[in-house]
């Protein structure tokens, strides 16, 4: 079964339209049992005051003759096929058009004319003794029995139709009410990737029910564009803000420095130094994070050649690797195109491969991949280092959050925020996983439709 029929099949308005269904089934089923046992029992019931009438006719016959003469006369004027007539003397003569007899099928009606030997079909029977003999009456349930495939005819031809229009109904319910819901869940998926632009457009043959869904979404989504957009605007002003006073601040203890003699008060220039590099680092790295988070970038996504990129980063973080005693390897397939911003993709890359580096010790192994497969484009970055505890795994995504609560190991704990925010862009997916030992970053791209 495809996802789409799997969709609507598990859809509320048609699993509705066949909860009715089978309800409306159901009682109409019931309703048409009782009539058929209530009608059943009606013309049993008739057919057993015929007999009782039959046989209080022939009870008023004055002698025995008188009843085997009226039994053989109707007898011979009575279709044997509707009613049967048996009267068996009490010297054992029979009168008739039919005799009672058993065997080890039960009773069967044995037919007195030539060339039939009995009689097909059931029949309802009533005897008595009558002037030493034994008068027999049984008339025909054809018409009981007829009465099966009637009220089969009118629950094929009634009940039938209806369920299957009902259902069909309900089918077109449900693709419509699909619809409207894969709107509403496009919009969603959007927001979640950072679109905070996105809206669901409310259509005019929308129910209410799900109008009222698609403008609380669109409400939400206004006010959470807002005030993530002046967060936003707040830490870019800030860290633009004070980004000049920072390398203000810079050049003035370096001019310092060098006007200091060597000694424990250069030494604290240089310590001040550092600092203040450290901390125009986090600055930079929040302005990037903040241009990352800008959803407006998407209009001006181009093919990007992923694999060549990470190629070419691989090659430059290679010395810096060798200094470590590290080894890097780059195993890159092309082609492996996504739809992107080039710097902010190369951005990715780098901090991926700066935090490999950065926290893996000597002698370690770094690998970074790049391939095509199943219309997406994989990337992996892989170490065997020390790896990140499972349950730090989703906090590491977050802004300047560290595994080092002392702070005393470099970094801002924005590298990973700003992997995670340029992935998000870009509708990409990204994992942390456990490459036993160290750690695996996976990020899965949409390939561009002309990247295959």
């Amino acid at each position: 079964m495809s996802s789409g029929v799997r969709t609507v099949w598990r859809s509320m308005p048609l699993r509705l339209a066949l909860l009715l269904v089978i309800l409306f089934t159901t009682v109409s089923l019931l309703s048409l049992a009782a009539s058929y046992v209530v009608t059943r029992n009606a013309f049993e019931e008739a057919i057993r005051d015929d007999l009782a009438q039959d046989m209080a006719g022939f009870r008023a016959a004055p002698s025995s003759v008188a009843v085997a003469l009226l039994v053989q006369a109707e007898s011979q004027e009575t279709d044997p096929g509707r009613l049967v007539l048996s009267y068996v003397s009490a010297s054992g003569q029979v009168y008739g058009n039919g005799a009672i007899a058993k065997d080890g099928e039960g009773f069967q009606i044995v037919s007195l004319r030539e060339g039939q030997s009995e009689f097909d079909g059931a029949y309802l029977a009533l005897s008595t003794e009558l002037y030493g003999g034994r008068l027999t009456i049984a008339r025909s349930r054809a018409e009981i029995e007829a009465l099966q495939p009637v009220f089969l005819n009118i629950l094929l031809v009634s009940l039938l139709p209806t369920a299957l229009v009902a259902l069909g109904g309900g089918l077109i319910l449900a693709r419509r009410s699909k619809r409207h819901v894969e709107v509403i869940r496009a919009t969603l998926d959007k927001l979640t990737t950072g679109n905070l632009a996105a809206r669901v457009r409310v259509g005019p043959r929308w129910s209410d029910d799900l109008s009222r869904i698609g403008e609380t979404v669109n409400a939400m989504a206004g006010a959470q564009e807002h005030s993530v957009t002046a967060l936003r605007q707040v830490s870019s002003d800030i860290a633009h803000d004070l980004k000049t006073p920072v390398q203000r601040v810079s050049l003035t203890l370096d001019a310092l420095s060098r006007q200091t003699p060597p000694g424990k008060p250069a030494a604290l220039l240089d310590e001040a130094q550092e600092e203040l590099r450290g901390i125009a680092a986090t600055f930079a790295s929040l302005l990037e994070l903040a241009q990352a988070e800008n959803s407006a970038l998407r209009a001006d996504f181009r093919p990007v050649d992923l694999a060549a990129l990470c190629q070419t980063l691989a090659d430059v973080h290679e010395p810096v690797a060798g200094e470590r005693g590290q080894t890097l390897h780059c195993e890159a397939s092309r082609p492996a195109v996504v739809m992107g911003e080039r710097n902010l993709l190369g951005q990715l890359v780098s901090n991926l491969l700066a935090n490999a580096l950065r926290h893996t010790p000597e002698n370690s192994d770094i690998r970074i991949s790049v391939k095509a497969q199943d219309g997406a484009v994989v990337l992996v970055v892989c170490d065997n280092g020390p790896g990140i505890p499972s349950d730090e795994r989703d906090k590491v995504l977050q802004r300047l959050y560290r595994l080092d609560r002392s702070r005393s190991t470099p970094g801002n704990g924005l590298g990973l925020s700003l992997v995670d925010a340029v992935a998000r862009l870009h509708g990409a997916r990204i994992s942390l996983e456990d490459a036993g030992p160290g750690l695996q970053v996976r990020v899965s791209f949409d390939a561009a439709p002309d990247g295959s």
